[in-house]
């Protein structure tokens, strides 16, 4: 799909707001996300498109993680959100990470999903008898 060289045309005010979220699969919601979030992918001082450091994007990613672990550990509310969990809006937002990096970067995270997941369903480790071998995958 798309390559890191790949750039983002510059935002005008109407098109900041992206439309309704798309009721299609997980590419369809990537791009949704990424429209959202593409004034990150601009230059601050001239508006025009940058490449992104995957790096840094993949710690902001595990940053929203740690940020979901503390708020379990403090059995705290959001403070953006007090009606919800810090740990349902740092996921929240460890998800609209990824799924802004996967429309940024063109990938085909709906395909690779669902071939994962049908992957994972067929491992000998990932059954209830391997993981209760001595040493079997106990989480």
């Amino acid at each position: 799909m798309g390559s890191e060289s790949e750039t983002t045309p510059a935002l005008t005010a109407a098109s900041q707001t992206p439309p309704e979220v798309p009721a299609g699969d997980l590419n369809d919601l990537a791009a949704w996300v990424h429209h959202a979030n593409r004034q990150w992918w601009q230059d601050l001082e001239t508006g025009q498109p940058i490449v992104r450091n995957k790096a840094e994007l993949l710690c902001l990613i595990h940053s929203e993680i740690s940020e979901c672990l503390e708020g379990i550990r403090r059995n705290s509310p959001d403070a953006k959100l007090p009606h919800r969990s810090a740990e349902e809006v740092e996921l929240a937002d460890a998800l609209i990470r990824i799924l802004d990096y996967a429309g940024g970067f063109g990938l085909d995270l709906h395909g690779a999903f669902h071939e994962k997941m049908a992957y994972n369903r067929q491992r000998a480790d990932h059954s209830l008898e391997h993981r209760r071998q001595t040493h079997g995958k106990k989480f």
